[in-house]
């Protein structure tokens, strides 16, 4: 079950838009909607375990990529 709620947290921060990405928060209320009751410190435990930054530090890189 942990595994496919990180499959699915994984999936959903693929499809957000590089300036605008999801915070934690936001990650588990989606989460939540399909079924599966989540914290936010769990979505930050996750993103974390996957070695994915934070929503401030995934825009940063955007803004990067962007300038290049």
């Amino acid at each position: 079950a942990a595994a496919a709620v990180r499959d699915l947290i994984k999936t959903i921060i693929s499809n957000e838009l590089p300036k605008k990405p999801l915070s934690d928060d936001a990650i588990a209320a989606l989460v939540s909607e399909k079924g599966i009751k989540l914290a936010r410190r769990t979505v930050a435990k996750y993103r974390e375990m996957m070695r994915i930054p934070s929503s401030s530090e995934r825009r940063r890189q955007a803004k990067l990529n962007m300038a290049i």
